[in-house]
């Protein structure tokens, strides 16, 4: 289970190197794949196991006009990755987060740094003026780190995902600017 990254445990270094937050490029398929396949990870999300790099590379490449891709990197080393994706239509006000760290790197406040990039984005280029996830029920760490960042929970969403065998419900958050 991930740590909160603004109470990292004791026997956790404060990040110390070049720390970077950048966009998403091609030539990361192979880092992210490894990354997307951690279990600690993957237990915070929907994916599947096993991502392949061509797959990986493939959503890289040919990412939609109405999103913001993004990585934190520490001496060039992928250790979170994130995405925005803006709606359309009538919902065009509204986009939707997710967002993950690294199994080694997590308490350490990469996440912090991944979600304030999101939420800027969201605030001074993008216009967005509702922003929501969704995020299982027993990730603490991370509902903590969203609700500093002014996410609210709005609903409960019973057996929204098959994880580890079993099905596991989420909070739907959300952020009003």
């Amino acid at each position: 289970m991930p740590r909160d990254p603004e109470n990292p445990q004791p026997n956790k270094a404060a990040p110390a190197g070049d720390i970077r937050v950048r966009a998403l490029l091609s030539s990361d398929a192979e880092a992210i794949a490894e990354l997307t396949n951690l279990p600690g990870f993957r237990a915070g999300t929907l994916r599947l196991p096993y991502p392949s790099v061509t797959e990986v590379r493939k959503r890289a490449e040919n990412p939609s006009p109405d999103a913001l891709n993004l990585v934190v990197t520490l001496d060039d080393r992928i250790v979170a990755t994130g995405g925005l994706n803006r709606f359309s239509g009538r919902r065009q006000h509204v986009a939707s987060i997710g967002m993950g760290v690294h199994d080694d790197f997590v308490g350490r406040g990469f996440g912090r740094r991944l979600l304030a990039a999101m939420v800027e984005a969201a605030d001074d280029w993008l216009d967005i003026k509702r922003l929501e996830l969704t995020v299982y029920t027993d990730n603490e760490p991370a509902i903590a780190l969203y609700r500093k960042f002014g996410f609210e929970q709005e609903g409960l969403l019973k057996s929204f995902g098959y994880r580890a065998g079993e099905y596991v419900d989420a909070y739907a958050m959300g952020r009003l600017r």
